[in-house]
C-alpha cells in the first residue's frame, strides 16, 4: 500500500478527489461544532499540502481560505449591524440605533448586540467557510482536464466551458506575476497606476492568443459535432435528465433538513437513477473518442470511501449526540470536541497515505522547474 509516484497510468481518478471532498463538505454542513470544523479545515489543508502539484489550479486552495475567512468576518458583521434571531441575555455593547420606517418593521439597524447573537453567526459562518475550503481542496488537487475526459458524453460541452473557465484566471494570474517580475528585472515600476497600463496589455495579449489558439485546437478536433438521434429520445432524455436533477435537489434537502430524512434517501435515489438515464441517453449524440481514460482503482475507492466514511459518521452523530454535534448559544455554553466524530475526520487523513505522490512534491525547494538550481 505505499504510495507509488504519480505517473499517467497511476494518476489517482480526479473523481476520487471530488467523492473525497464532497464527503467532508456533507460532514461539516452537519455540525456547527467550531472544533470539529477546525478539524476537518485542517484535515483539508494537510492532504492539499501533502498531494498537490505545482500546476495553476492547485493554487487556488489559498484563495478558498482567504475566501472562507471573508465569510466568517460579513456574517459575524451582518449580526452586529442587522441584529440576530437568536435572543439572548449577555449584551456586549449598544450601537446607535437607525429609525427606519414602519414598511420596514422587524428589520434593525444597530441597537443592542447580544453575545449569543453573534456566537451564533460565527458558528453559522466557520459551518459556510468550511464547505467552501473542501471545495477548493478538490480544485486544487483534481486535475479538471482529467476530469473532462472521464464526464458523460452529454456533459462534455459544459463540462470544456468549466474547464476553460477554471482554467483562465489561475493562467492569468501567472501571467501578471511574469510581467512584473520582467518589469523588476528592467528597473521598471511594478506598482502604481502608471504600471497597470505596461502590466495589463502584455497580459490581455497574451490571453487573447491562448483563446485563438484554444478554439483553433477544439474546431480541430471537431468540437460540437453530434450524431442524430430520433425526437423521441431527445425528449425522452430531457425528461430523465431534468426530472432526476429535481429529485436529487428535492432528496439532498430531506437528507439535510431535520424532519425530511425518511423520504430524503428513497427521493435521492431516485432522482439519481433517473438523471443518470438520462446521460447515458443523452451521451448517444456526443460524437468523440476517449484516449487513455482514466481507471478508477483501488487507491481511488480508498480516497473515495474515506470521505464517504466521514460523512456517514456525522450523519449518525447528529441524531445520537445533538448536543455535541451542534453545541447550543442559548444558553451560552463552551463547545466540546466528540471523540467519535473527531476520530471520524481523522479517515479523511486517508488519501495522504494512499494517493500517488506528484513527482514535483518530491521536488527540493530551492530547484527550479526546470530541474536546475
Amino acid at each position: 500500500m505505499r504510495a507509488p509516484l504519480a505517473t499517467r497510468a497511476t494518476a489517482l481518478h480526479a473523481g476520487a478527489w471530488w467523492l473525497w471532498a464532497l464527503g467532508l463538505a456533507t460532514a461539516a454542513s452537519r455540525t456547527t461544532n467550531p472544533l470539529l470544523l477546525a478539524l476537518v479545515v485542517a484535515v483539508a489543508g494537510y492532504v492539499v499540502s501533502a498531494r498537490r502539484t505545482d500546476a495553476p489550479w492547485a493554487r487556488a486552495f489559498g484563495f478558498f481560505l482567504a475566501l472562507g475567512a471573508v465569510v466568517v468576518v460579513v456574517r459575524v458583521l451582518f449580526a452586529v449591524l442587522l441584529g440576530s434571531t437568536v435572543g439572548g441575555t449577555h449584551v456586549l455593547f449598544t450601537l446607535p440605533e437607525v429609525p427606519l420606517p414602519e414598511w420596514m418593521q422587524g428589520v434593525r439597524l444597530g441597537g443592542r448586540v447580544l453575545a449569543e447573537g453573534v456566537l451564533f453567526s460565527f458558528y453559522d459562518g466557520l459551518r459556510l467557510a468550511t464547505l467552501l475550503i473542501c471545495l477548493g481542496a478538490a480544485n486544487a488537487l483534481a486535475d479538471p482536464a482529467r476530469l473532462l475526459k472521464s464526464l458523460p458524453g452529454a456533459l462534455y460541452e459544459a463540462g470544456v466551458a468549466v474547464v476553460v473557465a477554471m482554467t483562465f484566471a489561475p493562467r492569468l494570474i501567472g501571467d501578471v506575476v511574469r510581467m512584473r517580475a520582467a518589469r523588476r528585472l528592467r528597473g521598471r515600476p511594478d506598482r502604481g497606476l502608471r504600471s497597470v497600463a505596461g502590466v495589463a496589455l502584455p497580459v490581455l495579449e497574451g490571453a487573447l492568443e491562448r483563446s485563438v489558439a484554444l478554439a483553433a485546437a477544439m474546431d480541430a478536433r471537431g468540437y460540437g459535432r453530434s450524431a442524430r438521434v430520433p425526437p423521441r429520445v431527445r425528449r425522452t432524455t430531457a425528461a430523465l435528465t431534468l426530472g432526476g436533477l429535481l429529485g436529487v435537489c428535492a432528496g439532498s434537502y430531506g437528507l439535510l433538513a431535520a424532519d425530511g430524512g425518511v423520504l430524503g434517501l428513497p427521493v435521492l435515489a431516485a432522482g439519481a437513477a433517473a438523471a443518470t438515464a438520462g446521460l447515458w441517453l443523452g451521451g448517444r449524440r456526443a460524437v468523440r473518442t476517449r484516449y487513455r481514460p482514466d481507471r478508477w482503482g483501488a487507491r481511488a475507492w480508498l480516497v473515495a470511501a474515506s470521505g464517504a466514511a466521514v460523512a456517514v459518521a456525522f450523519v449518525v452523530a447528529a441524531s445520537a449526540d445533538p448536543v455535541g454535534i451542534a453545541p447550543p448559544t442559548v444558553p451560552l455554553t463552551a463547545p466540546t470536541l466528540p471523540l467519535g466524530p473527531a476520530l471520524a475526520v481523522l479517515l479523511g487523513l486517508l488519501p495522504a497515505l494512499v494517493a500517488p505522490v506528484p513527482s514535483d512534491a518530491l521536488r527540493p525547494a530551492t530547484e527550479g522547474r526546470d530541474g536546475g538550481p
